[in-house]
């Protein structure tokens, strides 16, 4: 596969996470009640969220930079 193609596929799968995991942080937060815990606390906790992420996308980034095969011939 190209690295064309490799960038194609993960823009997408990194558009479907990211939505996702932005529904199910959204999910979490509202079920478990964070929303009535103080506003430092609720920052730090978004912000961690916020950043989450980025850790498991890591791999794929990866994937996407590494360069084309070069075959001989």
């Amino acid at each position: 596969m190209s690295m064309r193609q490799r960038k194609l596929v993960g823009t997408v799968a990194m558009l479907v996470f990211v939505v996702v995991y932005g529904l199910a942080v959204m999910v979490i937060v509202q079920g478990h009640g964070m929303t009535h815990l103080n506003t430092l606390l609720q920052t730090v906790i978004y912000g961690v969220l916020g950043l989450a992420w980025i850790l498991p996308l890591m791999p794929l980034i990866r994937w996407m930079q590494r360069p084309d095969d070069l075959q001989a011939g």
